[in-house]
């Protein structure tokens, strides 16, 4: 079918080639043209394209059954895969709920949280604090938590409105405090804010640990994590960790709590967990938050293909492929690797502020001065054109506006947790390549001693 018979309709109007087939780190068009996945789509495809092995489990779950409806039957590939999650899991986070997605997992954790609240005599908690730029979810809940203004502002009338604090971006502050100290800065907006709307009023904080699609793989000083958590318990608040994206290893470690031994109240998982595989995504909650749920008549939540016994299958094998290719131990070691080449390009752009992120989910930031991190010009639209000068050249990063939507612009470098150090030596040269053309467009500096 060409373009122009076309019945479905995207996002915009900036049209694709077909694709035709995935192999690994890579995707090929109907052209036969080769695109290095930079970005593992949406950060979704961390095993890399058509696993043999995934491939052939799904299939032999095929030939069972494809769906068995969770009222109706239990089933084993759900069973198996909420076993496997738990045994991942920091210590006391027992139990599983399965979704489609990340807003549905997103959108489950808050009604859990919810629920769990009114079985304990709280009604009036119900307000969810989360952070400004965040990214959450496009669903109505999930959207009312997310912090990018572009994507919520159409909608805001029809939203409640939940409270939100900043995001910890100490790297565009200009003072004379430590990075600890800026991180027990940022931290203590949360227990502002919460005092500011009546502790009684306050369900729950969601954040992501390392930032996603609004603040390009962010991460706060180490000081944040633990004193996020120490004004959660002091309030009776539930901490959220939005793990969508940096769950199931992304970033060198199974969750990315575990890098600052954060154990969150609530999980949401997505992306990586079903790796592109099936539609697939988590919660996972301890049996103190769950049971009185239960208890109380039940979780008053569902979607027709939560634990799909065939997107189980997929999410299971996944979860199999990452401990026996020892593919979360890889992100962390190519982390380095891509963190290291990423900050090289600095030296020949002076355009390039900021590298940032853990693992295998890193991003640059451009800007017009990189004293005063002052963004390019919007008029540029430098988000949507190096995005575009790259994918010519064959390689897929993922950018989005970084204050909050209406300025700056950051680009995620996220690649499947397969990848080797020739690979990402691949990918570079291609980037510098676009980084090349988009100077020569725009006019700005390149160093030549750094070539």
């Amino acid at each position: 079918m060409s373009d122009a018979a076309s019945y479905l309709f995207y996002q915009t109007r900036n049209p694709r080639p077909f694709l035709d087939r995935g192999e690994g780190i890579y995707l090929f068009d109907e052209n036969g043209k080769r695109y290095i996945d930079g970005s593992s789509g949406a950060m979704v495809s961390n095993i890399g394209h058509s696993n043999p092995r995934v491939l052939a489990k799904i299939k032999a779950q095929m030939d069972k059954a494809t769906f068995g409806y969770r009222l109706h039957f239990r089933t084993h590939p759900s069973e198996d895969l909420a076993a496997k999650t738990v045994l991942l899991m920091p210590r006391g986070l027992d139990r599983v709920f399965f979704v489609s997605g990340g807003s549905e997992a997103v959108e489950s954790a808050v009604k859990l949280a919810r629920q769990h609240a009114l079985t304990q005599g709280q009604p009036k908690r119900y307000k969810v604090i989360s952070r400004f730029p965040s990214y959450h979810g496009c669903t109505f809940g999930a959207l009312d938590l997310t912090g990018y203004d572009p994507l919520r502002e159409p909608f805001a009338p029809m939203m409640r409105g939940m409270p939100k604090i900043a995001a910890p971006a100490t790297y565009l502050d200009r003072d004379n405090l430590s990075e600890a100290q800026r991180g027990l800065k940022y931290a203590e907006l949360l227990r502002d804010k919460i005092i500011a709307e009546s502790p009684e009023t306050v369900l729950a904080f969601v954040m992501e640990p390392i930032g996603g699609a609004s603040t390009g793989a962010l991460v706060a000083p180490d000081s944040y994590y633990g004193r996020i958590r120490e004004i959660c318990d002091e309030f009776g608040v539930l901490l959220i960790y939005d793990e969508v994206m940096t769950g199931a290893g992304r970033t060198g470690r199974f969750l990315a709590a575990e890098h600052w031994g954060i154990t969150p109240d609530i999980v949401a998982m997505s992306k990586g967990f079903g790796a592109g595989y099936a539609p697939l995504g988590a919660i996972v909650a301890g049996a103190r938050l769950v049971e009185p749920v239960l208890d109380a008549g039940g979780f008053l939540h569902g979607f027709t293909y939560a634990g799909n016994p065939l997107a189980c299958s997929a999410g299971l094998a996944v979860l199999e492929e990452l401990e026996e290719q020892n593919l979360i131990e890889n992100a962390a070691r190519m982390g380095e690797v891509l963190m290291a080449r990423l900050r090289e390009l600095m030296d020949r752009y002076p355009f390039i502020g900021d590298v940032r992120g853990k693992g295998l989910l890193t991003a640059f930031e451009l800007v017009s001065d990189r004293e005063t991190m002052e963004p390019l010009p919007t008029k540029l639209n430098a988000y949507d054109r190096l995005v575009e000068l790259a994918y010519a050249r064959g390689l897929i990063i993922y950018s989005r506006r970084t204050r909050g939507g209406t300025s700056g612009d950051h680009f995620l470098v996220a690649p499947p947790l397969i990848i080797t150090e020739t690979q990402i030596d691949d990918m570079m040269v291609i980037l510098r390549d676009a980084l090349d053309a988009f100077a020569s467009e725009t006019g700005l500096p390149v160093s030549e001693e750094a070539a």
